[in-house]
C-alpha cells in the first residue's frame, strides 16, 4: 500500500474513543438512569445506593463514577439543564413575527411544564438547598447563568420583532419568567389540568411588559 492510499484509507478507520471519554460517556449514562429517580424522590430522599436500586448499574459501579451524592445529583441537573438551556434556540432563531416567537415559547414551556415536571422539580430543590450545601453552588450558579441567557436571548429577540427594547436587565427577566415557571412547577401536581393554563395566560401577559417602545 502506498503512502497516499494509506492516507485516503484514514477517515475511513472508526474514530478511536480515549479513556477520558468513556469515563464521561458513562458517567452520562448513569445520569441518565439517576435522573427519574431522582424527579421522583427528590434530593434529600436519594442515596447512591437508592439510585443503583432502581437502575442496571450496582452501587459499586455508581460510587467509581461519583464520589458522592452530592456529586451524581449536581452531575444529573447539569446535563439536564445544560440541554434545557437551548431548548428554546429554534424558535427564537426561526420566529418571524413576535406572535410567533411567542406562542412558539409557551408551547415549549407548557411542554416541558408537563412532560418533565420531576426534573424540574429536582431544579428547584437542588437550587434550594444550595443555600446549605457550599459544594452545590458553582453548578447552581453555572445552570443559573446558562438559563438566564436563555430567557435573555428570548426578551431580545421578542423586542426585535416587535420594534422596542428590552425594559430590564437580563437577571430581572429570568427572575420574573423563572418565577412564574416555579409556581406552576409546584402547583402542577395539584391541579394539572389548570395549571399548564394558567402558565400560558401570565407569560403572555408579562412579556410585553418586559419590553419598551
Amino acid at each position: 500500500m502506498t503512502v497516499a492510499s494509506a492516507t485516503a484509507a484514514e477517515p475511513d478507520r472508526p474514530a478511536r474513543v480515549s479513556g477520558i471519554d468513556k469515563i464521561e460517556r458513562r458517567r452520562v449514562a448513569l445520569a441518565e438512569s439517576a435522573l427519574k429517580t431522582l424527579g421522583e424522590l427528590g434530593y434529600a430522599r436519594t442515596s447512591l445506593r437508592e439510585i443503583a436500586n432502581n437502575s442496571e448499574f450496582t452501587h459499586g459501579v455508581v460510587h467509581y463514577y461519583f464520589r458522592d451524592k452530592i456529586d451524581l445529583i449536581s452531575y444529573c441537573v447539569r446535563y439536564y439543564k445544560t440541554k434545557c438551556a437551548r431548548r428554546y434556540d429554534e424558535v427564537v432563531e426561526t420566529a418571524v413575527s413576535a406572535d410567533e416567537l411567542s406562542t412558539g415559547f409557551l408551547a415549549k414551556m407548557t411542554q416541558t411544564l408537563v412532560e418533565e415536571t420531576p426534573m424540574h422539580k429536582l431544579w428547584y430543590d437542588l437550587r434550594a438547598q444550595s443555600m446549605f450545601e457550599e459544594q452545590l453552588r458553582p453548578d447552581v450558579e453555572m445552570i443559573d447563568k446558562l438559563l438566564e441567557e436563555m430567557i435573555w436571548r428570548l426578551l431580545t429577540r421578542y423586542a426585535e420583532l416587535t420594534g422596542s427594547t428590552p425594559a430590564v436587565d437580563a437577571p430581572t427577566a429570568y427572575a420574573l419568567v423563572d418565577g412564574l415557571f416555579e409556581q406552576a412547577v409546584v402547583g402542577y401536581s395539584a391541579n394539572p389540568d389548570a395549571v399548564p393554563g394558567r402558565l400560558a395566560d401570565r407569560i403572555t401577559q408579562v412579556l410585553p411588559k418586559l419590553v419598551t417602545a
